[in-house]
């Protein structure tokens, strides 16, 4: 029985990651930070120590004895700072693999993101072996995600046992922290009155979570394993989203150059009302074409996905479950003032 380290255990991977290891036999330890909700750690008897990843002495006591890590613990916000982003995310992930090498486990398993591999060119699909071009966006979660992948690299040549799966945009029931389902919350709210043009790759948690272990058993050391399902343009996503949860898409599709104008204005007037748009790296980040292939995942390591709405209609439950009271209900429209807007652009920008 494998003595297995799980980080960020609590988040929305690692919450589904931890059931299957407890499942296949592992002893798994658990680590959580002040605040962190164990309930379900609590329920599947999994023991608990308690460990910023950020602190190198909280991670060496953590790491005794432990034969295998999977390390899940990340920011995903793309609003905080470069400082933030990189301290959690890259120094986070060097203490983390560091004490891991210093510990002699068997295997590392290390929960990157489609971000370190980057956006395809309009029109492609971007894969493991995909030239890495996206430094020049300027976004910090992306940019920390690519560094986080460089540095554990360099540790896999120094003979840490890594292998590294990248996650593409995850969706399901279970979100408690609000990170990569936030977007379908806000979709359901009626709070995204306007978008870009952009492509986005969904796939389910609980395939990701298949993904992690399929990695472990079988992943060979020093690659990496993109875990994506469906790749959707942003007009077919929230028509999906639409047809699903009943409540009418957004009316409002705007050029990727006035929406940018429109969230500068929003960053530095943040009390001026009316603006569909407040953060200028939120909307470079969803023009990209974020589309990937799953096919190495496949082949090597015998990784299969659900149907893609299966995650949508997921998502869509558990917030019509937990935040009833504050979602549109099904049949609602966009607000007139928003659907004379988007009938006014697609005149001007067709």
């Amino acid at each position: 029985m494998p003595r297995t380290l799980v980080t960020g255990a609590t988040g929305f991977i690692g919450s589904h990651v931890v059931p299957l290891l407890v499942e296949r036999g592992d002893d798994v330890l658990a680590t959580t930070r002040p605040g962190s909700q164990t309930g379900a750690l609590d329920a599947l008897g999994v023991a608990q120590v308690r460990a910023d990843v950020c602190d190198r002495r909280a991670v060496r006591r953590a790491m005794r004895g432990i034969d295998r890590v999977f390390h899940t613990a990340s920011s995903t916000n793309l609003r905080v700072s470069r400082e933030v982003a990189f301290r959690v995310n890259v120094e986070g992930t060097r203490i983390v693999l560091e004490e891991a090498l210093r510990a002699g486990v068997e295997r590392a398993v290390l929960t990157s993101s489609v971000a370190a591999v980057g956006p395809a060119p309009r029109g492609r699909t971007a894969d493991e072996w995909s030239a890495w071009d996206a430094g020049r966006f300027a976004i910090p979660y992306v940019d920390s995600m690519h560094e986080a992948e460089t540095m554990a690299m360099r540790l896999f040549a120094r003979g840490l046992p890594l292998v590294i799966v990248n996650p593409a945009h995850v969706l399901g029931a279970g979100d408690g922290s609000r990170s990569s389902t936030t977007f379908v919350r806000r979709f359901m709210r009626r709070q995204i009155p306007a978008y870009v043009d952009g492509t986005i790759n969904i796939v389910a948690v609980e395939d990701v979570a298949r993904g992690h272990l399929l990695a472990d058993e079988k992943g060979e050391f020093g690659q990496r394993y993109i875990l994506g399902n469906r790749n959707f343009t942003m007009d077919r996503l929230y028509a999906d989203l639409g047809r699903l949860s009943g409540i009418e898409p957004p009316a409002v599709k705007l050029p990727l150059s006035v929406a940018l104008v429109l969230a500068a204005t929003g960053q530095r007037l943040p009390g001026l009302p009316g603006l569909p748009f407040r953060d200028p790296v939120e909307v470079r980040a969803a023009s990209l074409n974020w589309a990937f292939s799953n096919r190495k995942a496949k082949r090597e390591l015998g990784w299969t996905t659900s149907p893609h709405e299966d995650c949508l209609e997921a998502t869509i439950n558990w917030y019509r479950q937990r935040d009833a009271t504050t979602l549109a209900r099904a049949g609602a429209r966009q607000p007139l003032p928003y659907r004379i807007a988007g009938s006014m652009t697609r005149r001007v920008f067709r």
